[in-house]
Parts: C-alpha cells; structure tokens; sequence
C-alpha cells in the first residue's frame, strides 16, 4: 500500500492508486458517499483533485442512519466542505428503521439502497466509496471468525452493481494511516464515529486484533493480500461453476431444474455456487444464507430430500433436482395484473388488451386455486410448484391459471430468464 510520502501532501501516488481504478475510461459523472470520517473524506479530496485536472464531475451524498445525534452534524459539516469545493451535497434519511436485530447490517443495507436511489434520481451511474485496505483486513478477520469460506474471506470487490448503480472501491489498495497523513498535510479534519471504538461491534473488536496480530506479520497489509488471492480464487471457482451450470441448467414454469446425475458429479463447491446463485436469481435477495444453512441445503440436494430456505423449496425426482418458490413466501402476495408479482412475474390479457388492475389481481394459486382447477396437472408442474405459482384472480374468483394449464386468454411472462441466472454475481 501507498505511504503517501510523495508531494507536499502526499496527494500524487494516492490518487494515482485512485484513477487506476477507473482505467482508460472514467465516468463522465461520478457520486461519493462521503460520511465525514477520515477515509471518506481523504476520498471526496483526491477526487476534487482529479476534477480540477479534467477528471469526471462529482456530486456528493451522505447517509443520515438516525442512530446517533452527532450524525446530523457531521452531515451538515459535509455539505459546508462540499460547498468549499464547489461541489452539490444531498443528506439521506434513513427512515423506518427499527433497533432489532442486526443493526448494523440493517444500516450497511439501508445506505446502499439509499444511494443507489440517489444516484438513479441525479442520472449517475457510478458512486465511489471510500473502503480501504484496513477496511478489507478487518473484514477478513471478521468473516474469519464467523467460519466463512473462500467466498465470504475473498477481497472485497472493487466494483459491483446494485439497483442499476456501479458502486466503486477505488482505495482498496491504499491504508488508512497514508490517507490521515495526507489529510493532516491539507489541514483537513474529520469526524471519529464512536462505534468504531465501542467493542459491542465485530469491527471495532477486529481493528484491534489487527494491532494485536500485527507483531506476528499479520499486518493490514498481509491479511490484505490474502484477501485478494482468494478473490482470485473465487473468480476461478466461479468461472469453473458458470460453465457447469450452462451444461446442466433448465428453468421451467419458473423453477430451476439441474440434472440429478450431473449435479451429484459436481464438487461440492461448484454445486454449492449453482445453488447459491439459485436462490438469488428466485427471490432477488442480494445475500447468501449462512454458511451453515447451504450446508444442509447441499446435504439435502444431495441426497434428493425436500428443505427449504429463503422462501424457496428444494425437492428432487423425475432425474431432476428442482429449486421452487415456497407456497408460504408468497402466499399473501396480491398485485394488479399490470403490476409485477413477487419481483419476476407479469401477467397480460390476449383478449383484454393492456391488462386493467380493476379486473384482476395476480395472487398464488393455492389450495383454493387447485379446487377450482381440477385438472392443475395439465400445465406439467409438481404440486407444490403449482401451489406458488401466479395465477389470475377477481375477487375470490379464479379467472385464469397459466402455469396450471388453464390460461384463459392470460399469459404470464418471467422476467428473469437462464441468462440472468448465468449473470448471477456467484459466477463471476
């Protein structure tokens, strides 16, 4: 990592890191999340800096949690070093938050929601974020102690997409201390959350056992490195299980099917990734299950038994290892026929046009819909895919069920195909 020696300020090979990042083809417009800690803030300055010399245009946003009564102060004094650079500041509210749980999970989630909704509102496509390597080591030591494996202790990306944003990393490479010396150089100060010293919280605890680890080589900049290797590794097991799951893949009636016999050939890693990415091309959720819970998901594909996890049921037979929405995810879901139902269906009327939210509702077909449509059989799926999938209704009424053989004039369109499923994240 960069020491920040250089220059009067140390400014030159800490943004030279920075500006790597984007390549030959910066972003014309680029948003920063800048919270008024000290890596944030080291971050909104190179940036200005690289601004000034034709670098892209930047706008400036940070997340008010509502968690601590600081926070509004530290926003406000954002927005008066923003306004110093000439540059437009947004302060976003965290609302509907609730103090079960895990918090600060709640909050990591929250702010990202946040600020893609931000970005999305003032056409930018990419915001930066100011993680660093202390950030990547710590993070290591964290998922470390909670047993993950190569996926949770690989480097954080230095890049990802999220609500149709590219959130960027670009001081992955650069330590904190190099980014407080440069900071102390301009004379800029910054806010000291203090969380970060509350041993409540798994970071702060991990910052510490760095210090701790520091005398035996397990330095910032060791775990670091280790981290990147595994993100090796991972973009490797990744690639391996993205042609495996192109060989062996079908999706039907929206379920996924894997061939049983192919599937029980696979190392438990690759098949660990194709089901892993199955659930999250099911349901939407950008997180995994704990480590634990894919276990005994594996376990059980293994093994052709029934589990069920995230609001999806795994079951096997016929040759096939089957991945379903579960009936109870989406039992009390209701949605206008023009409307999208559970995040991946949309229903349209051959007879009626444009499909008119005062004439139908989509909802599961259930046990109700099975009554009123005895031979359910005829659209191919097994009970209980039948059981969760969409079908048409007014009022208490079953007007059409596609996916159960009685479409009615209606059809139903997924909206996630096998190559969403193939773009899967776990895949690449």
């Amino acid at each position: 990592m960069s020491d920040g020696a250089d220059g009067a300020d140390g400014a030159a090979p800490l943004l030279g890191t920075v500006r790597a990042h984007f390549g030959a083809n910066p972003p014309a417009r680029l948003g920063v999340a800048v919270s008024g800690g000290s890596d944030s803030l080291a971050l909104l300055h190179l940036l200005s800096d690289w601004r000034a010399t034709g670098g892209p245009e930047l706008r400036v946003a940070t997340v008010d949690h509502g968690l601590r009564a600081e926070a509004a102060d530290e926003a406000a004094q954002v927005a008066r070093i923003s306004t110093a650079l000439g540059l437009a500041h947004d302060t976003l509210h965290w609302a509907g938050h609730t103090a079960r749980g895990n918090i600060p999970d709640q909050a990591r989630r929250a702010r990202y929601r946040l600020l893609a909704g931000w970005a999305q509102r003032h056409g930018i496509a990419d915001v930066a974020i100011g993680h660093t390597g202390d950030d990547l080591a710590e993070t290591f030591l964290m998922r470390l102690a909670r047993g993950s494996g190569i996926d949770g202790l690989a480097a954080m990306r230095g890049e990802w997409q999220a609500d149709g944003v590219t959130f960027h990393r670009p001081m992955l490479a650069l330590g904190r201390a190099a980014l407080r010396s440069y900071l102390h150089a301009r004379g800029v100060g910054w806010a000291d959350d203090p969380t970060n010293d509350d041993p409540a919280y798994d970071r702060p605890r991990a910052r510490a056992a760095l210090a701790a680890l520091a005398p035996l080589g397990l330095g910032v900049d060791r775990l670091a490195a280790t981290a990147r290797r595994l993100a090796e590794a991972r973009a490797a097991l990744g690639a391996s299980a993205r042609r495996a799951a192109a060989e062996i893949t079908r999706v039907e009636g929206g379920d996924l099917l894997w061939r049983q016999a192919d599937f029980a050939a696979l190392p438990d890693e690759t098949a660990r990734r194709l089901l892993l990415a199955g659930l999250a091309w099911m349901t939407g959720r950008g997180y995994a299950p704990r480590g634990a819970a894919m276990v005994a998901l594996l376990a059980a594909a293994r093994a052709g038994r029934r589990m069920t996890l995230q609001g999806c049921v795994l079951s096997a037979g016929g040759g096939q290892v089957r991945l379903a929405r579960e009936y109870r995810a989406v039992a009390r879901l209701r949605a206008p026929s023009g409307a999208v139902w559970d995040g991946r269906w949309r229903a349209t009327s051959a007879t009626a046009g444009p499909a008119d939210p005062t004439r139908a509702t989509i909802a599961a077909l259930g046990a109700a819909g099975f009554r009123a449509c005895p031979d359910w059989r005829a659209g191919g799926l097994p009970h209980a895919s039948a059981l969760a999938s969409p079908a048409l209704w007014r009022g208490d009424t079953l007007i059409a069920a596609p996916l159960a053989g009685w479409p009615n004039g209606w059809h139903l369109h997924l909206l996630r195909d096998i190559a969403d499923y193939l773009d899967s994240p776990i895949f690449h």
